[in-house]
């Protein structure tokens, strides 16, 4: 192995746990997070010689990491609870402005998302569950499309409050 690969792989390897972090809080089930690392790994691997020494390794793996799991959320739509693709762009800027919090990030999600009403879970589910659709859940509740828009947008702002409140306290 020569010098360039001894390196690339020094930065593989430091990378892993900071890499999983930002996986896991743009993909909060485990084990698809740890199958998209390995893909990611994959990846990193097949294009090392594309990296150009001296530039930022992580920021480019990360890049790699996020178009992983865009291809598997998009694999996973019919089934999944997906979030929409402005809310998933927000927590990919929030993440990269945060660096290595992105584990503590995704636990307060999920804690931020157990104290939403259970009627704001709901309609979460119903939106960003397979097939779900602002203009049928306006129809099935009796609103405009634009009503059921802004609650939603509240709601995930809310969320987005909340979870910076709560990484906030955990500074302190």
């Amino acid at each position: 192995m020569d010098q360039t690969s001894d390196e690339f792989v020094t930065l593989l390897t430091a990378s892993q746990s900071t890499l999983y972090a930002r996986i896991l809080a743009l993909l909060p089930d485990r084990v698809a997070a740890q199958d998209i690392l390995q893909e990611t790994n994959l990846t990193l691997w097949h294009k090392a010689e594309q990296f150009e020494s001296g530039t930022n390794f992580l920021a480019w793996a990360t890049r790699i990491a996020r178009y992983h799991v865009l291809n598997y959320r998009r694999k996973m739509h019919r089934d999944r609870l997906i979030f929409d693709e402005q809310l998933f762009d927000d927590l990919c800027s929030k993440q990269a402005d945060r660096g290595d919090d992105a584990v503590p990030y995704a636990e307060h999600l999920r804690e931020c998302l157990q104290k939403l009403p259970q009627e704001h879970r709901d309609l979460l589910n119903r939106r960003y569950a397979s097939g779900g659709s602002v203009t049928e859940i306006a129809a099935s509740r009796g609103q405009t499309v634009g009503a059921v828009s802004q609650m939603l947008y509240r709601i995930r702002e809310s969320l987005m409050n909340c979870v910076s409140q709560e990484m906030q306290e955990g500074q302190t």
